[in-house]
């Protein structure tokens, strides 16, 4: 329900979200376990309109392979995407897995928050 609101911030152009093109290669895998191919690939065409798709590439790699900030090697891709293309937060529901990060890492529901507290 949130990702929802957040998306529609998006849609309007009020916000500005990205993702990894490591996340649309994960979100389509688990769509192939839910549906079919046809529906899978509908769906993150819809989907990837909401977001900018932002390539992996040698530097993001060997700066997550490099770190020791983080256990999880497809965490760290995200968060040096995040940084190398001037994010301002992650938004995510696995908080505890970013924190050593510089950047806030806010849930949905925190994000929604302060949204809200700040909104025009």
């Amino acid at each position: 329900f949130q990702a929802g609101k957040i998306f529609t911030l998006s849609e309007q152009k009020i916000i500005h979200c990205g993702v990894s093109s490591l996340s649309i290669a994960n979100t389509h895998y688990h769509l192939l376990k839910l549906s079919n191919l046809e529906a899978a690939n509908e769906l993150l065409r819809k989907f990837k309109i909401l977001l900018e798709v932002h390539p992996l590439n040698e530097k993001l790699i060997d700066l997550a392979l490099n770190t020791s900030d983080f256990t999880d090697f497809e965490d760290a891709l995200q968060y040096f995407t995040a940084l190398e293309f001037g994010y301002e937060g992650i938004l995510t529901r696995n908080q505890k897995d970013f924190k050593k990060s510089i950047l806030p890492i806010l849930t949905p529901d925190q994000f929604l928050e302060i949204y809200k507290k700040t909104e025009p």
